[in-house]
């Protein structure tokens, strides 16, 4: 699709500058304009809503530059789903439109990436989209930094991990391997402007912060709600297997209970479905209220 702008403009560099800094939305004036959008079609309150969350959009699409496609592509993608979210959006569940925003966001960009990406075109099931986005990842957190060659252990661990076959992640390792784009590079041929001056800054600002705990207190108070809907047993397993800061065995579970580890994996699962339930009823869909974290 044509680009929305083109980084090598010194005007488009100047747009995203603009939408970081412009000023976040009181809750209320927020709940505000998202009805009168919902309701009225009132196109000046979806303006002023996008307007000052675009900010989200330059910093999800800055998440997604080191897969080699435009920034201003992606931007342009992230976009999308900041529209798709302002008419989904539903004020009166309490939760910040940032929260919400965010999925939709992260979800038409990460949608775009596998479109355009031909290593991926043929990548298409959840597990294989979980492997693509979560390698690099995956790699630094147990310090393999190679160039694309992973150990039979690291491969093995990964795999595991996202449950994958390892000659999956031994592929997608190489293809990934690649040179980074040096920070310090000009953005055009005449020099103006570097790469780093499109990242954008992500440290938590005063009103993000408070954004975060509110929703943070409301997910808690779903979860807590949900919670109610297990029997003391399936308490007792999600407790242990879900909510402690270690988490117990299956086979430990068992003993302690008095019967075997696949009767625990079974109850843990039908415990797992009876939450998912109950929070669809209280929220609707877990992972677009950000319950659920995407892959």
């Amino acid at each position: 699709m044509a680009s929305a702008y083109d980084t090598n403009n010194s005007s488009d560099r100047q747009f995203v500058r603009t939408a970081m800094k412009v000023a976040l939305l009181e809750p209320a004036h927020e709940a505000s304009l998202a009805r009168r959008w919902r309701e009225q079609n009132d196109e000046v309150a979806l303006h002023e809503l996008t307007t000052a969350y675009m900010r989200l959009v330059i910093a999800m699409a800055s998440k997604f530059r080191h897969y080699g496609l435009p920034m201003a592509d992606l931007v342009s993608e992230g976009n999308v789903g900041l529209m798709q979210a302002a008419a989904r959006f539903e004020p009166e569940r309490e939760v910040r439109f940032s929260t919400y925003a965010s999925w939709w966001i992260r979800s038409s960009i990460q949608d775009y990436v596998l479109r355009n990406w031909s290593i991926v075109r043929t990548g298409t099931t959840s597990a294989q989209k979980s492997l693509f986005f979560n390698l690099r990842r995956l790699r630094a957190r147990i310090a393999d930094t190679g160039d694309g060659i992973m150990s039979v252990e690291n491969r093995e661990w990964v795999a595991n991990h996202l449950g994958v076959p390892v000659r999956d992640v031994e592929t997608m390792a190489s293809r990934l391997s690649g040179s980074d784009r040096s920070l310090n590079a000009p953005l055009s041929i005449d020099g103006d402007g570097e790469w780093q001056d499109m990242i954008a800054d992500e440290a938590a600002i005063p009103e993000q912060v408070v954004m975060v705990e509110h929703d943070t207190a409301k997910r808690r108070k779903w979860i807590a709600e949900a919670l109610k809907t297990l029997n003391p047993r399936e308490m007792h397993i999600i407790s242990k297997r879900r909510l402690a800061e270690e988490s117990m065995t299956l086979e430990a579970l068992g003993e302690e209970l008095g019967v075997s580890k696949e009767r625990v994996r079974q109850i843990e699962h039908q415990a797992l479905g009876k939450l998912r339930k109950a929070l669809e009823r209280i929220v609707g869909d877990p992972m677009k209220a950000g319950l659920i974290p995407e892959a």
